[in-house]
């Protein structure tokens, strides 16, 4: 399932997400995690704690979406993030995107989430994500579309409802 962006631009894929990944999706995932980093404890605690927090992770999304399609992000060929989606007969559900940090704030999420929206309004389907309150991302869901419909103490669940 080796996907390109329609869009022109950098040269942005996208393969399944394999074995051969961990390392690379467990760095990612420390990389939207800086909080973490400032717990005063020693490195190797800060990084038992990482790989708990992201196994859980795993677990969690695991356990609610089991048939989620899990991709790796590619920058001409190389791994620069993740994308998991979980498509289903009633709706698409983005459960996650990361970049990077380098390659955030470049228009690359854009370009894929704008992607899956238009897969979503062909298949006359919204996409609902759950956004973490303190995540800055909340404002580009809002300009691609998505409108909050609930509070839930920590995230905010929104939709994108397909014009048909």
């Amino acid at each position: 399932m080796e996907t390109s962006t329609r869009e022109s631009g950098p040269s942005i894929t996208m393969r399944p997400a394999g074995p051969d990944d961990e390392v690379f999706l467990s760095e990612l995932f420390a990389s939207t995690r800086p909080e973490l980093s400032l717990i005063d404890l020693p490195e190797d605690q800060k990084q038992f704690l990482m790989a708990m927090q992201f196994n859980a992770q795993r677990q969690q999304y695991d356990a609610s979406y089991p048939e989620a399609e899990s991709a790796i992000i590619l920058l001409h060929g190389q791994p620069i993030g993740r994308m998991l989606v979980d498509r289903n007969e009633r709706e698409f559900t983005l459960i996650d995107i990361a970049l990077s940090p380098e390659h955030r704030n470049a228009g690359i999420g854009t370009k894929l989430i704008r992607e899956l929206l238009n897969e979503a309004s062909a298949a006359r389907k919204p996409v609902r994500l759950h956004v973490a309150k303190s995540n800055p991302a909340q404002r580009l869901y809002e300009r691609l579309g998505f409108s909050l419909v609930a509070d839930q103490s920590m995230y905010f669940e929104m939709i994108f409802e397909p014009i048909v």
